[in-house]
């Protein structure tokens, strides 16, 4: 079980931002080792999940499933209480299967949780085959996107062709150099183009960008269409230095305590 794995998420409303930052960058450098062991399908998708949550009320909500394996899979976006031990059901398409939660940890959006399930015995993985399909890309250590995304709160601000429409200030919890991905429960319709501003450093940084994926109750993926390859390139060794910096006071941290 990686380290500082919680049982609930209820105490991360309870931290600043940094402090949650901080225990969600303890527990991926412990899912990096644990990911090297096998191959895992790098592509998201949706899912359905249900269950019964810490209180032992029924749930049933959509969330992204990542890091994809024959033995389990990385649920991103649950709002609900779960406990380490609890069985918890999990279709795509019309495949279903009964999965173990192993570890729950603080998501870095308030209210939301990670969480690990590993397939039960006997069990058919409702995702059995992608990654050997030749459809989807298989994570490996010589395998990694150029522009690698970073799960960081990163602010950004969607604005709309529209003038008479408010502008959203929010946040990406996955971004990269081509485009990032936002949390909401309810996300813009897919090929709905939107102007994208943020910052980087002090210097301010606008682009068009479009919704590519659409994913009722969990969010929505946009890709930036007009930044040129030198934007990219800063953006990205912007948030390589960002990850880097939090991961070195992470581990620093980590070497005192000991």
């Amino acid at each position: 079980m990686p380290p500082e794995s919680v049982d609930t998420y209820d105490s991360n409303l309870r931290r600043t931002l940094p402090e949650r930052y901080d225990r969600r960058c303890k527990v991926d450098k412990a899912l990096t080792s644990m990911d090297n062991r096998e191959n895992r399908v790098d592509a998201p998708i949706i899912v359905r999940v249900w269950g019964m949550d810490a209180d032992g009320r029924p749930f049933f909500q959509n969330a992204r499933a990542d890091n994809l394996s024959a033995e389990g899979a990385l649920l991103t976006g649950i709002r609900h209480q779960l406990k380490t031990g609890e069985i918890v059901g999990v279709q795509y398409n019309e495949r279903k299967a009964r999965f173990k939660v192993v570890w729950v940890k603080e998501a870095l959006l308030p209210g939301t949780l990670d969480a690990g399930v590993q397939i039960l015995t006997n069990q058919r993985s409702p995702w059995e085959g992608m990654a050997t399909s030749g459809d989807y890309p298989v994570a490996s250590a010589g395998n990694k996107r150029r522009f690698q995304r970073h799960k960081v709160l990163f602010p950004i601000e969607i604005g709309f062709q529209d003038s008479r429409r408010s502008h959203i200030h929010t946040n990406a919890t996955d971004i990269g150099g081509r485009g990032c991905y936002v949390e909401t429960l309810l996300p813009l319709p897919t090929g709905t183009k939107v102007t994208i501003v943020f910052w980087v450093d002090s210097e301010k940084i606008e682009t068009v960008g479009q919704v590519r994926t659409s994913d009722p109750g969990v969010g929505m993926g946009i890709e930036f269409l007009e930044l040129d390859n030198a934007v990219q390139e800063w953006l990205q060794a912007h948030l390589d230095k960002l990850d880097d910096s939090v991961t070195g006071e992470t581990a620093k941290g980590a070497s005192s305590i000991e």
